[in-house]
């Protein structure tokens, strides 16, 4: 009942369940699912800058066929460094994303994230890598970061970049010459303090619009020049 008078968000759980009930896709859930905040950020020590602005939770273009590509990309490029988990490659993804949204203000994938303990989660990863083991395009192993268990994905073709433009490319390979060599937790950590996941509750989806409201530690955009 709080669901339907829009006292609170579905949970993930609810949502994955509601959608086996009603037999329509998880996506389909998703997208039909619209929601605005108000922004608020504290930062600079208590200092408090507030700024607000009504803020739909949607995603202007999700391209799922490029998710497998881009992911294929990120496992060719990275995949094999030790660090590199399903956490990390869960940030990579995140920050591949938000940032270009940042720079360009389109979306690069488009894929919905969810806020968690542990930072921003695709929701789409689980049903895209199901379908890419069943294709034969990557393997999921299971091995050790120091004391910590870690899932892997290892790729089994090379990646297609056909749908891949050149700005595109350029972006992946800063966003993974900056952040791969991070551990899942630093990466976590970081994602903690970025903006997009400050202003929203537990569960809820990211609004890719929260991006504009970075810090100067996150944000990849130079605003400067545009003045």
């Amino acid at each position: 009942m709080q669901i339907e008078k829009g006292k609170r968000e579905l949970t993930l759980f609810e949502a994955q369940k509601l959608s086996e009930i009603y037999n329509i896709t998880f996506d389909e859930l998703l997208a039909s699912q619209e929601t605005k905040h108000t922004v608020s950020i504290i930062k600079d020590k208590g200092k408090k800058y507030e700024k607000e602005k009504n803020m739909e939770i949607r995603v202007q273009k999700k391209d799922l066929k490029k998710f497998k590509k881009v992911l294929l990309y990120i496992l060719d490029k990275v995949g094999a460094k030790p660090n590199v988990g399903e956490t990390v490659i869960y940030k990579l993804l995140y920050f591949i994303d938000f940032d270009y949204y940042e720079k360009f203000e389109e979306n690069l994938i488009g894929a919905t994230y969810i806020k968690n303990h542990h930072g921003p989660t695709p929701v789409e990863f689980k049903t895209i890598v199901e379908q890419m083991e069943k294709s034969k395009m990557l393997e999921r192993v299971k091995s050790k970061y120091f004391q910590y268990e870690q899932k892997k994905y290892l790729p089994l073709v090379p990646p297609d970049l056909s749908d891949l433009s050149a700005q595109e490319i350029q972006h992946i390979d800063e966003v993974l010459s900056r952040l791969s060599w991070k551990t899942a937790k630093e990466l976590s950590d970081y994602s903690h303090t970025d903006t997009p996941w400050m202003v929203h509750e537990d569960g809820e989806k990211i609004s890719y619009e929260s991006v504009f409201y970075r810090d100067e530690d996150h944000s990849v955009r130079n605003y400067e020049d545009e003045l």
